[in-house]
């Protein structure tokens, strides 16, 4: 069984890797071709573009891989059906169930690997890419991080920050309003027309500020105007409006955990990131499912397994691509717990792949 183990295997990854390849380059041919106009109209230059989709790269492999998988587990059972060898196997004793086991390993080990595969290379290459967008595409410039207007921020229920423009290269901040509530009622309001962060002190240096105090029926009891600077704690600090922007693709699942934390502490509705968060570790384990369900598609018809599996693995890729998207639209509003809308596809195609593989013959 050890020869036969590495016979399977190393057919399966051939295929593996001869598949990955070609729909890595699909998705970059299409993705130039989406890509070619804002390429000219920015007169990026070429060695640009080149690290452009070289950063590209991991994401491309994420995102293919599942695909890769299926069309490996169909084409190698179906190919060693085709030859008879499956015949072969069964007739000395060998059940489907220790053929499919060498795969389902190497399913479950990839499932992990591309886990920690997509938490940081995937997610270093999407931050490489955004700042190249940021940096030489006149559209994505217009959209520059360096410079944004209109900040909201929350902390502890109490604090609730706006921020009229904030720079992030200097870390400073201009028409800041901050009311710390008492009783679900202002108490008191700092209104700060310029201030910059002091990393040293771990505080902001504010100037032109007022603080205003208010009873509980809202009457304006106290006011300090002042034009000189003056430190402020203000209960949040530069990373936390940096976190507040960047985009789950661009945040590790630790981050993200971190960041839901925070939220979580001041009040905000967390659903919506959970679901990404528990997407992280479900879409990983997509290597597993799809070989587990894979296997059966070729075993139904031995005979013509090749054909109708491969026809067959389309229909299942995209059909549950489909039913994550739509297990992510139900998190998303609430209908369903955030880990159940996570994990739906992954639990309806594994029942589906082990009642498949089940009702086939032995």
């Amino acid at each position: 069984m050890k020869k036969l183990d590495i016979y399977l295997a190393r057919q399966f990854l051939t295929i593996l890797v001869m598949a990955l390849a070609g729909f890595v380059c699909v998705f970059i041919i299409v993705d130039i071709f989406e890509q070619l106009d804002k390429f000219i109209d920015s007169s990026v230059p070429f060695p640009v573009i080149l690290r452009y989709y070289i950063y590209s790269l991991p994401w491309f492999v994420n995102i293919g891989l599942p695909m890769a998988m299926l069309i490996s587990t169909v084409f190698s059972i179906g190919l060693a059906a085709k030859r008879n060898e499956l015949t072969a196997m069964k007739a000395t004793g060998i059940s489907i169930y220790r053929i499919a086991l060498p795969l389902l390993l190497i399913g479950f080990t990839i499932s992990l690997i591309s886990f920690k595969f997509e938490d940081q290379l995937v997610i270093w290459g999407n931050v490489q890419r955004a700042e190249l967008k940021k940096e030489y595409i006149q559209k994505y410039k217009r959209k520059s991080k360096n410079i944004r207007n209109n900040i909201f921020l929350q902390r502890a229920e109490k604090f609730h920050i706006a921020i009229g423009k904030y720079n992030y290269n200097q870390r400073s901040a201009t028409s800041v309003t901050v009311q710390i509530m008492q009783q679900g009622k202002i108490g008191e309001r700092i209104d700060i027309k310029e201030m910059t962060w002091i990393d040293s002190l771990q505080q902001w240096a504010a100037s032109n500020y007022s603080v205003r105090n208010f009873n509980l029926n809202g009457e304006e009891i106290s006011v300090d105007i002042s034009e000189r600077d003056s430190l402020f704690y203000l209960g949040f600090t530069p990373v936390d409006i940096e976190r507040k922007s960047s985009s789950p693709e661009e945040l590790s699942y630790a981050d993200l955990n971190q960041f839901i934390a925070q939220l979580d502490e001041n009040g905000v509705d967390t659903t919506r990131w959970e679901v990404v968060r528990d997407f992280k570790i479900s879409f990983a384990f997509t290597s597993l499912i799809v070989v587990l369900f894979g296997l059966p598609l070729v075993l139904l018809k031995p005979k013509g397994g090749l054909s109708f599996g491969a026809g067959m693995s389309v229909l299942v890729i995209f059909s549950y691509y489909a039913f994550i998207k739509f297990g992510q639209s139900l998190g998303y509003k609430g209908i369903i717990e955030p880990f159940y809308a996570a994990w739906i596809g992954n639990f309806v195609f594994s029942i589906g792949g082990l009642m498949l593989l089940i009702g086939i013959r032995k």
